[in-house]
């Protein structure tokens, strides 16, 4: 039988963090499975899933606190039973000039329609013309049964028209778990 684990890791960005984590998961038994991390303000974070005989769980989670030591904040928690979503999955792009509250609106805007955020990946860059900030985002999203891509798709104008970003709304690529 195996344990899934889910891991946030943070700390002062630095090289061998992720061999660091690697040694210790590789050493305990696990797999490495999915990963998404960056560096950020000079911060190294990431999140990451393990896989480990069940047996093996506790012992690993032990080694893996040990690495607090060397200056790294850990949160690691046991995955339930990891059910698909229901629904079809979208992907959303939206660029505009950066504001306060660009994520919030365009999240109560999904969350109004029942749509869940499977993924999201944001940035702040320099305009190419004019060199002013612009906010970036992507998203995978996860629409319930029942909601058309129409239906979303005018939720999300409107409050586009408001925020004065742009938005483009596609079927996502079905997303390969395979290894």
């Amino acid at each position: 039988m195996e344990t899934h684990l889910v891991l946030a890791v943070i700390g002062r960005d630095r090289p061998g963090l992720v061999n660091a984590v690697s040694e210790v998961v590789t050493a305990g038994g696990g797999n490495w499975l999915e990963t998404h991390m960056a560096s950020m303000a000079g911060q190294f974070t990431g999140i990451l899933q393990v896989s480990v005989p069940t047996a093996k769980a506790d012992a690993l989670i032990t080694s893996l606190k040990q690495l607090e030591a060397k200056g790294l904040k850990l949160i690691i928690e046991r995955a339930g039973d990891a059910t698909p979503h229901a629904g079809r999955t979208m992907t959303l792009e939206l660029v505009g000039a950066d504001r306060p509250g660009i994520v919030r609106d365009v999240s109560r805007a999904l969350t109004t329609q029942a749509v869940s955020i499977v993924e999201l990946e944001t940035e702040r860059a320099a305009g190419s013309f004019s060199g002013e900030p612009m906010f970036k985002a992507r998203a995978r999203l996860q629409l319930p049964d029942g909601l058309s891509e129409g239906a979303l798709r005018a939720s999300l104008e409107s409050i586009a028209n408001e925020l004065m970003v742009d938005l483009d709304l596609d079927a996502a690529p079905a997303k390969d778990n395979t290894r």
